[in-house]
């Protein structure tokens, strides 16, 4: 049995076999075969044997005639491990003594070559684990052929176990039989993060290396309260976790019981609980869960496929997710590509520091037509119900008024080929950047709303890259310069009377619900699956401890005072929930 540590970033508690996802997506499943059957397997193998060497064959030369016999001298060895007998024996004997197909042997073999690598004191040694990867992903790619698989055809439960996913790869999950997600690398924020979050099944991020420990098949739990994925466990911690996921999903239930109760504090101040939304279809979950509207669009997603969406596709998109909110406040937010959340065309187009550079308002206002086919788009949805549009990632006045241009010149194209639009729509901003808080007065004067989007305003706060699983101890929201800016671009909101709420994952996070409605903001999104609990906190809090307890809060000098003293004052109001 082995117990990783890593980052929880969807609660509660998975138990299933492990399907372990390579590089390249291919799903290596425990399969048995016939004795019949292992004839052929083999043969398989030893095709898959001497297709690798010959590629890699041609790989060596290319390289060598390019770069140099040193540069290429590194194939040598990764011919030489497959050219091993005892390589080919080790595969073999699992195949015919345990009947495995021939990718899962591989899969088996190759996998504890990696954890012997691991395991050696010498470093240049240790390193040689990247080339047993390597070598087992073209091995695998060859054994399966076309006839590889991936997690979509799964048939029964199971644990997604991958070194890292990509958002694409996230958001297929939702529609396969994934019950729980482990991955080695990844932090709280990630939009990887984001979309498990909202997909709503128990993941934890930054395990390290437990890709490398488990195979298809092993027994994996996902912890998704205490940050822990235990591997192999024995019977006794299997029980034990048996009885602590039924008294989850106990929880849970009754929960989801205060679906038609508003969000209403003891003393009755009302407080509005939106939705974070990826995917139209979503829109419907947040109202299942009890959402006052959709209080985040994110509309990149639609861009993430093979090809770009077109008007008439986001058009469609948009009213869909207006129709999913039964006529509650949907707020659409341009999209935000760039950094880790790239379109197809920009893939070949690598950034040194992609967090700081082309992405978001500033990728629109580069690619302005791009631009402008998703206001068109979003303006017809606009006639459809209560819509409003929010700019993402602003820092300076200027870029405020670029967008609100472009809009205007999306409405002139709209009146010119006389297609009917909302022509009211509300104009809004993310303040997600110091540039923007600093500045809230002045951009406060030119907009409706203002969504404090706290996942990238920590970020730039902290200096500290939220995707990246080796900063993350100081990626927190109870820094206190994050604390402090909360209550001033709220208090400078309210004073100029503009509508402020708070749609960064902060939100969700019942450890800080207190802080932020005692900060003085009444309206929070989130993902569809935290609203319950952040409702049921609400109605067991008063609006005066809340403040209370947010004065206090800001008089302390570091994060950790911050983050024990909320999650005190939380616990002694839902003493039995996992916080």
């Amino acid at each position: 049995m082995q117990i990783l540590t890593g980052t929880a970033v969807s609660p509660g508690i998975a138990i299933a076999e492990a399907v372990v996802l390579d590089a390249e997506e291919l799903r290596i499943p425990r399969r048995m075969v016939t004795k019949e059957e292992i004839g052929p397997e083999i043969d398989e193998l030893d095709s898959a044997l001497a297709t690798s060497i010959e590629e890699i064959g041609a790989q060596h030369e290319d390289v060598k005639h390019r770069l140099g016999h040193d540069a290429a001298d590194v194939f040598n060895w990764h011919i030489g491990v497959l050219k091993d007998p005892i390589l080919r024996k080790d595969i073999v004997g699992l195949m015919e003594g345990r009947q495995y197909s021939a990718a899962y042997a591989v899969s088996t073999v190759m996998r504890g070559l990696q954890r012997r690598f691991m395991q050696m004191k010498d470093p240049l040694l240790a390193e040689r684990m990247r080339d047993v990867q390597d070598i087992e992903r073209r091995l695998l790619r060859n054994v399966l052929g076309k006839s590889a698989e991936d997690i979509s055809h799964l048939s029964q439960e199971a644990i997604l176990v991958a070194h890292d996913l990509t958002t694409s790869q996230t958001a297929r999950l939702s529609s396969t039989k994934i019950v729980g997600v482990a991955l080695d690398v990844g932090g709280a924020t990630s939009h990887t993060a984001i979309l498990l979050r909202s997909w709503g099944k128990p993941a934890v991020l930054g395990l390290k290396n437990l890709s490398t420990h488990v195979s298809g098949g092993d027994t994996v739990i996902v912890d998704g309260l205490n940050h822990m994925v235990v591997a192999g466990p024995d019977e006794a911690t299997l029980e034990d976790y048996r009885s602590k996921r039924a008294s989850f999903v106990k929880l849970i239930d009754a929960l989801d019981e205060l679906r038609e109760f508003p969000a209403e504090t003891a003393d009755g101040v009302r407080v509005e609980l939106h939705g974070n939304i990826e995917y139209p279809f979503e829109a419907g979950v947040s109202r299942q869960k009890g959402a006052d509207g959709i209080g985040l669009y994110r509309t990149e997603f639609l861009f993430l496929g093979d090809d770009d969406p077109d008007e008439e596709e986001q058009y469609e998109a948009y009213c869909k997710a207006i129709a999913g909110a039964e006529g509650k406040q949907v707020t659409i937010r341009t999209f935000d590509l760039g950094a880790d959340k790239v379109t197809q065309k920009k893939h070949f187009e690598p950034e040194r520091n992609p967090m700081l550079g082309n992405r978001s308002i500033r990728y629109s206002l580069q690619h302005l037509e791009m631009f402008k086919v998703q206001l068109r788009a979003i303006l017809r949805a606009a006639r459809t119900g209560n819509v409003r549009v929010m700019f993402p990632l602003l820092t300076t006045l200027m870029e405020l008024r670029q967008a609100k241009m472009t809009l205007l010149d999306a409405m002139e194209d709209l009146d010119e080929a006389g297609i009917r639009y909302g022509k009211d729509i509300d104009i809004g901003m993310m303040m997600e950047t110091p540039a923007a808080a600093s500045q809230c007065k002045e951009f406060a004067r030119e907009v409706k709303f203002v969504s404090i989007g706290t996942n990238d305003l920590i970020q730039y706060l902290l200096a500290t890259d939220r995707g990246n699983e080796r900063v993350s101890r100081y990626y927190t929201a109870s820094h206190p310069a994050v604390l402090r800016t909360i209550r001033d671009v709220v208090r400078t909101c309210v004073k100029g009377g503009v509508d402020c709420s708070l749609c960064g994952e902060m939100a969700g996070e019942p450890v800080y619900t207190l802080l932020l409605i005692g900060l003085g903001l009444r309206k929070l999104s989130m993902a569809p699956n935290n609203i319950p609990e952040i409702k049921k906190l609400i109605r067991s809090c008063s609006m005066k401890k809340a403040e209370r307890v947010a004065k206090r809060a800001l008089t302390f000098e570091t994060d950790a005072q911050v983050t024990n003293y909320l999650r005190a004052e939380t616990k002694k109001l839902l003493p039995d929930d996992p916080i």
